[in-house]
């Protein structure tokens, strides 16, 4: 089994990569006591699928998904949410358009009273 602790993950080969998420659905299979047959049926896969994605082989994107989901792991993909940053230059050019109080248009008139028809 592949020890996942203490992975270099850009020096990994894409094939030892497979086999650590393999292992990492072994182990928290295991941590749960959890049958591969049991975690098989909760992901809504067979347990052949589940036997060799734990051994690394055959792995796909949405079986995994599926598998994190049944192993109530699904959170641990907010890695891949993306963030948007502002930049203090973006910052500043907000908070300078801030309005600080209400004005009056070019006519003279409140922006903030309609005009009546009466």
């Amino acid at each position: 089994m592949t020890d996942i602790s203490n992975i270099n993950w850009t020096a990994a080969s894409d094939t030892s990569i497979l086999e650590a998420l393999g292992a990492f659905i072994r182990h928290n299979r295991l941590q749960q006591n959890k049958t591969q047959e049991q975690l098989a049926r909760e992901a809504g896969i067979v347990r052949s699928t589940l036997s060799l994605f734990e051994r690394g082989e055959n792995i796909s994107l949405i079986v995994f998904i599926q598998l994190l989901r049944a192993l109530k792991l699904l959170p641990r993909l907010q890695e891949f949410q993306i963030r948007q940053q502002i930049s203090p230059l973006q910052l500043a050019v907000m908070e300078r358009s801030k309005r600080s109080r209400a004005g009056k248009t070019k006519t003279g008139k409140s922006v903030l009273k309609p005009e009546s028809d009466w």
